[in-house]
């Protein structure tokens, strides 16, 4: 696997789960392994070539997904846009804002 998909992916992974999560206390918990995981990737940015984004949108969307998490999960029900809401650049930028993100992440989901 490439190990630049890995790190995008556990970042995007961390904010689906942020976004679903019910509990508030949980929810805080994947915001700040976000932002921890985020920081490492701002001090050593991938190539944009060798990364797809939608490729580690996918690969986080399905390890949210994963049966330990459905239990905890209850904002929304998990129907998630197939493509990254997030670019590489937006997701590097200085003034990503996690909170928002989660909310985008929490609005783009079908609440059935």
């Amino acid at each position: 696997m490439n190990p630049n998909v890995d790190r995008v992916g556990d970042i995007l992974a961390d904010l689906v789960r942020a976004a679903l999560i019910s509990d508030d206390g949980r929810s805080l918990t994947f915001r700040q392994a976000a932002a921890e995981r985020l920081a490492t990737l701002r001090a050593s940015p991938p190539d944009p070539e060798s990364l797809r984004m939608d490729g580690a949108w996918t690969i986080a969307v399905r390890a949210a997904e994963a049966p330990e998490f459905r239990p905890a999960e209850g904002r929304v029900s998990l129907t998630l846009p197939q493509r990254s809401p997030f670019d590489l650049d937006a997701l590097l930028a200085s003034d990503f804002d996690l909170e928002q993100a989660v909310e985008r992440i929490r609005g783009s989901a079908s609440t059935g």
